[in-house]
């Protein structure tokens, strides 16, 4: 069984917060209110914050079960496993806030009406929402084992190269194949996040939308592996990966874990694939 936990938020830092947004507001339709040093990226059905900080990285990934009883489940399935978290009260309620073991915020609260978003932006024709994100790091197990053993998330597939090592593994939260990957790298950073639309079709018009905005695409289009979604890539401008993707794989509860070759045909089943490692 899964938490049954959605992604509801990414905060990603960079040292242009105003560029950045931009491009998403541009590219992607989202509408961005500032905050201080802070962009607030929204979108129906998505929800990107951009902080002031170090480019590349991801400072925190904010998930909402259905209701308080299910979040109340979840912190008592925390405290027996001795999980040390931080709780936080706010407008929405009580929600929680967990270190991983490279530094990053995962954040857990209640699934709550979204506010209006105000329309105007390039896409708000084109619905896409925030289904998963990726990172990197140098020893991919130490994640795994956190978000699996400690946050209790599922594990789909897992990549090994000829050595045996674990090269990227895809972990869920719900019933869809991953809403975190772990990739090996040399160093720890944000990877992508991927945006799930309804269909193939709603696909190409996201991919004719990049092409009347000049956006080029950076990977793609192309099929996964691990989830078997179609999907194609972008570069922001401070070269984090920005996904949309559709047809993502629909786990069963006894969905056995996958096993998969360190290879290009493995992140990519019709061509060539960005490697980290």
């Amino acid at each position: 069984m899964t938490i049954d936990a959605r992604l509801e938020r990414l905060v990603i830092s960079s040292p242009d917060v105003e560029r950045v947004a931009k491009f998403y507001v541009d590219a992607f339709g989202y509408c961005a209110e500032m905050h201080g040093d802070e962009a607030r990226c929204e979108a129906p059905g998505r929800s990107l914050w951009i902080r002031s900080g170090r480019v590349n990285q991801l400072l925190e990934s904010r998930f909402v079960f259905a209701n308080s009883a299910a979040l109340d489940c979840y912190i008592e399935r925390l405290e027996k496993r001795r999980i040390t978290f931080t709780r936080q009260y706010g407008e929405s309620g009580i929600s929680i806030r967990i270190q991983d073991p490279d530094d990053r915020s995962v954040c857990f609260a209640v699934n709550v009406e979204s506010r209006p978003v105000a329309s105007g932006g390039a896409g708000e024709k084109h619905f896409a929402r925030l289904q998963h994100y990726a990172v990197r790091t140098p020893v991919p197990q130490v994640l795994l084992d956190f978000y699996a053993n400690s946050l209790g998330f599922t594990v789909s597939d897992l990549v090994r190269d000829q050595a045996g090592d674990l090269t990227a593994a895809f972990l869920r939260s719900d019933a869809e194949h991953h809403s975190l990957a772990i990739f090996r790298a040399a160093e720890p950073r944000f990877d992508h996040f991927s945006c799930e639309t309804q269909d193939w079709h709603s696909l190409r018009d996201w991919a004719d939308l990049m092409a009347r905005r000049s956006v080029h695409l950076a990977w793609g289009i192309g099929r996964h592996g691990p989830g078997n979604d179609t999907f194609f890539m972008v570069l922001d401008p401070d070269c984090n990966l920005a996904e949309i993707s559709s047809d993502l794989e629909q786990c069963a509860p006894e969905r056995a874990v996958g096993s998969w070759d360190h290879r290009m045909e493995t992140l990519n089943q019709w061509g060539v694939a960005i490697m980290r490692s």
